[in-house]
């Protein structure tokens, strides 16, 4: 018996040496610009056409990623086909008698099933997952199953969907809100505690607390406060879209005063040296004027329909609610610092929430209800997104590298809509020779284009997923566009005349 442990052991380390001495290793996807053998001179529409023809695959995974950002376009649409459906079905569900053996069993009532599939592939939050099947089966087509799991299991990082997951579930809870409202409370009571003044003081205070702690928990808290002070109070649908469209570009810009929580300037920070002195005296300044620009621009539009707004009922339930312990606020705000501080660690922050789960079990008569529904869709939009944009470097590189600082503006605020701004930045960084004005210009540029989409920023997708029950067919793509515009362009200009 050992002599034939021997052999076998003996044949398996020479059929492992002889793998390991013919079978190269997998060529590594996506493949490496620097291997481009790139013209010199060459135009950045020749660069990209002579990608493509080194690497077929580049246009079928950008083909993939505009019909995922075409299906987000058409997602209101499938929404309301999905309520027409279920409308039909209902009807038809009316002219069948009920069974008697059925009457008052408690077995819920039979749905639609294509309804139900067509209001899942109108969800935004999943709509880039579904089409990473699509992309995933193409590259298992084209270069093998272990090509598909290394690429999604090693190559694209998650850990931001991740944190985005956790940070926005603590950032929803009772204590932390309370505060927050507490906070603006304050704010607000300067202009007489009215819901105008609430408008106006969540859109200029929230969105510079992303600085500090992250955009995604800005969001949270920022939409969070919307609904309650502003969204309940059923606004006309313009004065919705536009306040959602500045909320979104307040957001994206509100993040540049320090150096360490956007994470479009968290991609550029440490390797151009950019400390929270330099953000503060190249865009902290642009950002407050911006944001404080945009919401007196929106208020003189709206003044009429804002100042009619009455406030809401007191509510009774909330008075009659126990304060909070001041111990209980302070464990939670621990926990969310902790998690800024490790944003960059998934097994830290997750082991983190981990603990916090423990405290807000043990602590449940101060809590809210925990609702992972919404942070965990948010995550999966996300983890989608940079699975496709993992894919997109080939094209937008190049496109970014043969722009001046007008046009690189220009180009990275147009790009920023169709890919989050992070990436943006990132791939800046490997464009060589940036001058100190070109590295302004993109960077202001994928800020600025921030809110124009649901897709252009990472916390988008949160301030979405709060806010959209405030909008009966779901929030138009279009629409958020055409709320974001206006606020965009004046952001524009306090970085670029200002």
């Amino acid at each position: 018996m050992p002599r034939l442990f021997r052999l076998v052991l003996l044949n398996a380390l020479i059929a492992s040496s002889a793998i390991a001495a013919t079978g190269a290793p997998a060529d590594p996807f996506p493949r490496a610009l620097e291997t481009y053998a790139d013209a010199a001179g060459a135009t950045a529409w020749e660069v990209v056409k002579a990608r493509a023809a080194a690497e077929p695959f580049n246009v079928v995974a950008t083909g993939i990623f505009i019909l995922a950002v075409l299906h987000t376009f058409a997602s209101v649409r499938i929404r309301h086909w999905a309520h027409v459906v279920e409308e039909r079905h209902a009807e038809r569900m009316k002219l069948k008698s009920p069974r008697p053996d059925r009457e008052g069993d408690g077995q819920p009532e039979e749905v639609s099933f294509w309804g139900q599939i067509l209001h899942f592939f109108g969800e935004v939050e999943a709509i880039f997952g579904i089409w990473v099947i699509v992309l995933l089966g193409a590259i298992v087509w084209s270069r093998g199953l272990d090509t598909g799991v290394r690429y999604i299991s090693h190559t694209v990082n998650f850990t931001e969907p991740m944190f985005v997951v956790i940070i926005m579930t603590l950032s929803s809870t009772r204590p932390v809100l309370k505060l927050a409202e507490q906070a603006l409370r304050v704010v607000a009571s300067l202009g007489g505690g009215r819901p105008v003044a609430w408008w106006f003081s969540i859109l200029t205070i929230a969105p510079l607390l992303g600085s500090f702690i992250t955009e995604p928990a800005a969001m949270t808290i920022a939409a969070l406060l919307l609904a309650k002070q502003f969204y309940a109070l059923n606004p006309g649908t313009r004065l919705k879209y536009a306040t959602i469209g500045l909320l979104f570009v307040n957001i994206s810009i509100g993040g540049t005063l320090t150096h360490f929580a956007a994470p479009p300037v968290l991609m550029v920070a440490a390797k151009w040296g950019w400390d929270m002195a330099y953000m503060f005296t190249h865009f902290g300044w642009h950002a407050i004027s911006g944001i404080v620009l945009s919401n007196l621009v929106y208020f003189a539009v709206f003044r009429k329909e804002l100042l009619a707004l009455q406030p809401p009922a007191p509510d009774s339930n909330a008075a009659a609610e126990e304060p909070l312990p001041v111990w209980v606020t302070a464990v939670h705000l621990l926990f969310l610092g902790y998690t800024v501080w490790m944003a960059h660690y998934p097994a830290l922050f997750i082991g983190g929430f981990l603990f916090y789960l423990a405290f807000a079990q043990a602590t449940v008569h101060h809590q809210s209800r925990l609702d992972l529904r919404g942070p965990l869709l948010v995550g999966f939009f996300l983890a989608g997104l940079v699975v496709h944009g993992g894919l997109q470097a080939w094209w937008i590189q190049p496109v970014l590298g043969s722009l001046g600082e007008m046009p690189l503006f220009a180009g990275a605020t147009v790009l920023t809509a169709f890919n989050d701004n992070a990436l943006i930045t990132y791939l800046a960084t490997l464009v060589p020779g940036f001058t100190e004005e070109l590295k302004f210009a993109v960077v202001a540029g994928a800020v600025t284009g921030g809110g124009l989409t649901v897709i252009a920023n990472a916390p988008n997708p949160a301030g979405q997923s709060i806010l959209q029950r405030y909008f009966p067919e779901g929030v138009s793509p279009l629409g958020l566009l055409l709320g974001a515009l206006a606020p965009t362009l004046i952001v524009a200009a306090s970085f670029m005349v200002l």
